[in-house]
């Protein structure tokens, strides 16, 4: 995703200290979140707010984990305060990620380690195909809060995932 949009991740603290995937993030300006510091929140959301009007897009996984890609799970609408207020211009743009048929070889379920997962990966010798579909973006001024941008996010994405997605760009 970085790599076709120049974008920039939110990911989990634990992610930074991973062989190879925590470098890559590191060089890839990754803001890292703790999970776990509910007392924090409000200092990631300014962390957050202030790499929102940088240079590089940043992307943010609502659903705060990995499953097996089959639908979406309940977002996690806590940094989407970063945009209340928005800062001048910001639209949010939704994007949805598939893996058609290789869902299931690139599914990373909740017990699974993250060094079989990364081997299982690297194993496998067939390209795998991604598939980014950009959804139509929106003005999350027009929301009047972190939950209800995220409720508009989760709504446009099972959308498109449905298939009755409109204004897609496929990547």
């Amino acid at each position: 995703m970085s790599g076709v949009t120049g974008c920039t991740f939110v990911a989990n603290d634990g992610i930074e200290g991973w062989p190879l995937i925590g470098w890559l993030c590191k060089i890839n300006n990754t803001i890292f979140v703790s999970r776990e510091n509910r007392a924090s929140v409000g200092n990631q959301v300014a962390d957050l707010r202030a790499a929102m009007t940088g240079d590089q897009p940043v992307t943010i996984f609502p659903e705060g984990t990995t499953h097996d890609g089959s639908g979406l799970l309940p977002f996690k609408p806590s940094l989407f305060a970063a945009l209340v207020p928005p800062p001048p211009g910001m639209l949010v743009q939704p994007v949805y990620l598939s893996y058609g048929r290789h869902t299931q070889r690139v599914a990373w379920v909740g017990d699974e380690k993250v060094t079989e997962n990364f081997w299982r990966l690297l194993s496998y010798l067939r390209p795998i195909t991604a598939t980014l579909h950009f959804l139509d973006p929106f003005d999350p001024a027009h929301y009047p809060d972190r939950k209800a941008i995220s409720a508009e996010v989760r709504e446009r994405i099972g959308i498109a995932m449905e298939g009755g997605g409109h204004g897609r760009r496929h990547v």
